[in-house]
């Protein structure tokens, strides 16, 4: 159930860890389309392209023309792994798609996603995005049926289980609901059959997903893990898929089943606060508008007399305008992001692998020289970015460093589909503020509160997960799982 870091510093050498990212790593993006009569593997892409932020490691596209699947998936970016000719052989009249960060199953490509699997009514394909932390008991109960796994991914699991019912005589929507009341997880899906598609949240929809309509296009519809994929192709918002419920979308259109008994709702706050892009709706406004409201709070918790307010970009800028707003100190951009720079195999220097937070972020000389200035982030896991940040902004000349995080402290690592380390490996599981202020080198540092954090929403509290602030899990972790990552057991609300 862990991901297997080890192995996806192997295949991808350029990942130094000392180097590598200081924030717990994207969930999925997924997204389905049912439009006949247009070019759905094109839309797809365009979709996926908008979700890309939510996975970088390998991308997939599935698509039916009647009873015929097509497929391709491969490593890399949206942009890398499809080109026009590969587009144009992707015919049909409904498709789903997948961008992927790993979480269960290491960075490879069998295990790049939509899963494909063959029943007795055609083939299935499956896109996943969350974490499931019952897959060792699934995967006994499908190797008592003598079937066997060709991929190290939970997602391939929750397939396999639909074939079974599929092959014991259930049709699609049923054998989907049974499978699906055996997984015990986070689990946003859009399965891709010879008939339509079907969207499927768990019963606390952990993780997002949303149903959207083509405009002057009767009986077309499209869903996908973030607003931002409607908005790219033209689709215009319909709602949320509820927790608990599963959508069967076919040419007599949309039918919605609630499969599951017990529905509460716990959306990941990590979405609010980090994952979803900020021009992506939720509850109604922009999560650019919520990120705002964090800063601001933010800056009535925790005021610092400085010159200017600058954002780590670009997940912390919204919060910083915020701060700015409410304090009444002067936003500046400090921060010069490189938007290009990926994964490259040609090492640096010696002297630029020290310098490290220069290929991401360069300092803007003039504008932070002899200045006290407050910095805003959305978040500290480890660490270690924030030391080398903190490190080049003085470098750069700023006289004063006050860090300001628009989050709680991460105490608890997640099991529904975000990549966060081992909780001896959380830099707030084991040391306090001050301690934590003192090894980044910052001369003031705070978070907001767990308070806070919830009540910028303007939503009731209880229908988050913030389990990894306060160790609270929705779900039931079993132990042995809980024991892969859930070393320390300590944690407070922030």
């Amino acid at each position: 159930m862990i991901p297997d870091r080890d192995l996806r510093l192997d295949l991808c050498p350029d990942i130094d860890p000392d180097n590598a990212s200081d924030k717990p790593e994207e969930a999925c993006g997924v997204f389905g389309i049912y439009a006949p009569g247009q070019e759905v593997a094109k839309l797809t892409y365009f979709g996926l392209y908008a979700l890309q932020h939510r996975g970088q490691e390998s991308a997939g596209i599935a698509t039916f023309d009647g009873q015929q699947l097509f497929e391709h998936r491969d490593m890399g970016l949206v942009s890398h792994v499809f080109n026009p000719e590969i587009l144009q052989e992707l015919p049909g009249q409904l498709a789903i798609g997948h961008t992927r960060y790993s979480t269960t199953g290491s960075s490879r490509r069998c295990n790049a996603q939509p899963v494909i699997v063959e029943t007795r009514l055609g083939k299935l394909a499956l896109a996943h995005n969350g974490n499931l932390v019952n897959t060792d008991q699934m995967l006994a109960t499908l190797a008592a049926r003598g079937c066997e796994p060709s991929t190290t991914i939970d997602s391939e699991a929750i397939a396999l289980l639909i074939r079974e019912e599929v092959n014991a005589g259930k049709g699609w929507v049923d054998a989907t609901i049974a499978a699906c009341r055996q997984c015990v997880g986070a689990f946003s899906l859009t399965i891709a059959t010879p008939d339509g598609i079907m969207a499927i949240r768990d019963p606390h929809g952990i993780r997002p997903l949303v149903l959207g309509i083509m405009p002057d296009r009767i009986g077309q519809y499209v869903v996908a893990s973030e607003t931002c994929a409607l908005d790219i192709i033209g689709a215009d918002y319909e709602r949320d898929v509820k927790p608990g419920e599963l959508l069967w979308i076919t040419e007599l259109g949309v039918t919605a089943i609630d499969w599951a008994p017990d529905v509460q709702s716990k959306l990941c706050i990590f979405e609010m606060i980090y994952f979803a892009r900020p021009d992506s709706w939720v509850h109604d406004e922009s999560l650019y508008s919520y990120r705002m409201r964090l800063g601001k709070q933010l800056a009535r918790e925790s005021f610092q007399a400085a010159d200017i307010v600058i954002g780590v970009p670009d997940s912390g800028i919204p919060a910083a305008i915020g701060f700015s707003e409410t304090s009444g100190i002067p936003y500046a951009e400090g921060l010069i992001k490189n938007r290009y720079v990926g994964r490259t195999f040609i090492q640096p220097t010696q002297e630029m692998r020290e310098a490290g937070i220069r290929m991401k972020l360069n300092p803007l000389k003039d504008v932070l020289k002899g200045k006290r200035v407050i910095v805003i982030d959305d978040s500290i896991v480890r660490g270690t970015t924030s030391r080398k940040l903190v490190k080049a902004l003085r470098d750069a000349g700023a006289s004063e460093i006050h860090m300001r995080i628009s989050s709680p402290p991460v105490t608890h690592p997640c099991f529904y589909g975000i990549d966060t380390d081992t909780q001896d490996q959380l830099i707030a599981a084991t040391k306090s503020v001050a301690e934590i202020a003192e090894q980044i080198g910052v001369d003031t540092l705070a978070y907001l509160t767990w308070d806070g954090m919830l009540s910028a929403t303007g939503r009731d509290p209880n229908s988050f997960c913030s389990a990894c602030f306060t160790g609270d899990y929705p779900v039931q972790i079993p132990d042995g799982v809980k024991r892969s990552k859930l070393m320390l057991e300590v944690g407070t609300k922030g």
